[in-house]
């Protein structure tokens, strides 16, 4: 070998190395974060989130058999529904939780998507077409970035049967 190869393979080692280390330390980043999340959601999960009852799904009742679409009548207390983007002291907008056997990640803002229906124009109600048997509805509060406040306000967990 000459040195010029020599020189090379060093080089590719030093940049190999230095890649190797670059990837564990965001490797490990990415899990502490992760590691801290769960253990946000644990701790938030075992204690009370929502004490003094001020959101809550006015219609349907938990066991109430229903049919397609359903009307959902969301309730708040203490507070006021603004549209999404609207910056201003206790208010905020509602997103329905369907069929969730878990909560989103409360630290972040709320993602949307089929089981987790945003209503950022401010709206107090709404009709969904459920699948047929038992389905769960639960509310969050999100502020005017779609985050949850904090503490966070979450309704209690309804279920309803629809024929």
């Amino acid at each position: 070998m000459t040195l010029k190869h020599i020189r090379k393979i060093v080089i590719y080692l030093l940049f190999f190395g230095l890649g190797y280390i670059t990837a564990c330390l965001v490797t490990n980043g990415y899990l502490k974060k992760l590691y801290e999340q769960k253990a946000t959601l644990a701790t938030l999960e075992s204690t009370p989130i929502d004490i003094n009852e001020s959101i809550y799904i006015v219609s349907p009742k938990s066991g109430d058999e229903v049919t397609n679409p359903v009307k959902v009548i969301f309730g708040l207390k203490n507070m006021e529904v603004a549209p999404a983007g609207t910056k201003k002291d206790n208010t905020g907008h509602h997103h329905l939780l369907v069929n969730l056997d878990e909560l989103p990640d409360l630290q972040s803002p709320l993602p949307s998507n089929k089981n987790l229906i945003h209503f950022g124009l401010g709206q107090k109600e709404t009709e969904v077409t459920l699948r047929k048997g038992s389905n769960t509805l639960q509310l969050i509060l999100g502020d005017y970035m779609h985050r949850p406040h904090k503490p966070p306000l979450i309704s209690k967990k309804i279920n309803i049967i629809v024929k």
